[in-house]
C-alpha cells in the first residue's frame, strides 16, 4: 500500500505547478520513501505457515489462485501439482451462499486450504461444484443471478472503492485536493502547518487573478 501511495505521489508531483504545493508533495514522497526502506521484509505466506507447523503433515494456506466468470458461473483456478492423482474425497470444497472453503487432503504429505468469504454476491449451493483437472482444482460457483461480477468479494469491491475516490486524478487539481486533504487528516502538526500555509497563499493569489485553479 505504501508503495502506492508513492507511485501516486510522483504522478501528482508531475502535474503540480506552484511550489508551495510541490514542496509539501516532495516531503510526503521522502516520507514515504524512508517508510518503505525501514520496512521489515516479509515472509511469504506460504512460507510462514509452513513453519509455524509441526514437522508431521501440515497445513499450508493457498494464496495463489485465477479466476473467471460466465453468464452462469465464477470459476476460480487453483494450481497444486499432482492434484488429479489424489482420491476423490481428498478434495472438499464446502459451499455457503457468500462464501466456500477448499481443502485438499494429503498432497505430498501436506494439506492445503482456502478459503472465501463474503461473495461479492450471492451463489447456489446446489448448484456449485468443483472439478479436478491435471494439476489444478477448478472451484464452480453458481450464480444465483446470471449478471457480472466486478470482483470477488464484497471486501474487495469496498477497497476499490475507497481507492477511486481517494485517488481520482481524472482532474488533476481534484486529484491534488484529495491527496492533500489525506495528508492533513494523517499528518503531524508540522505537515497541518505547511499545508494550511500553502493553502492560504493559494487562495490570496487567486483573489488576485494570479491562478484560475480552486487550489
Amino acid at each position: 500500500q505504501l508503495q502506492k501511495d508513492l507511485e501516486e505521489v510522483k504522478e501528482l508531483l508531475t502535474k503540480a505547478t506552484r511550489k508551495r504545493l510541490r514542496d509539501v508533495l516532495m516531503t510526503e514522497k521522502h516520507k514515504l520513501e524512508l517508510e518503505i526502506k525501514n520496512q521489515p521484509p516479509l515472509k511469504p505466506k506460504d512460507v510462514a505457515e509452513e513453519e509455524k507447523s509441526s514437522l508431521g503433515g501440515y497445513t499450508v494456506k493457498i494464496n495463489n489462485y485465477g479466476w473467471d466468470q460466465s453468464d452462469k458461473f465464477i470459476k476460480i483456478y487453483i494450481s497444486l501439482n499432482g492434484v488429479h492423482k489424489l482420491p476423490a474425497e481428498n478434495v472438499q470444497v464446502n459451499f455457503t451462499e457468500r462464501s466456500f472453503d477448499l481443502l485438499v487432503k494429503n498432497l505430498n504429505g501436506k494439506n492445503y486450504t482456502m478459503t472465501f468469504n463474503n461473495l461479492l454476491k450471492p451463489i447456489s449451493v446446489e448448484g456449485s461444484s468443483r472439478k479436478v483437472k491435471t494439476d489444478m482444482v477448478l472451484v464452480m460457483c453458481r450464480k444465483k443471478r446470471e449478471e457480472k461480477w466486478e470482483c470477488l468479494t464484497q471486501v474487495e469491491k469496498e477497497s476499490k472503492e475507497k481507492e477511486k475516490a481517494a485517488y481520482d486524478t481524472s482532474d488533476p487539481s481534484e486529484g491534488l485536493m484529495n491527496l492533500l486533504k489525506k495528508m492533513y487528516a494523517e499528518g503531524d502538526d508540522e505537515m497541518k502547518r505547511t499545508i494550511n500555509k500553502a493553502w492560504v497563499e493559494s487562495r490570496e493569489k487567486q483573489s488576485k487573478g494570479d491562478i484560475p485553479m480552486d487550489i
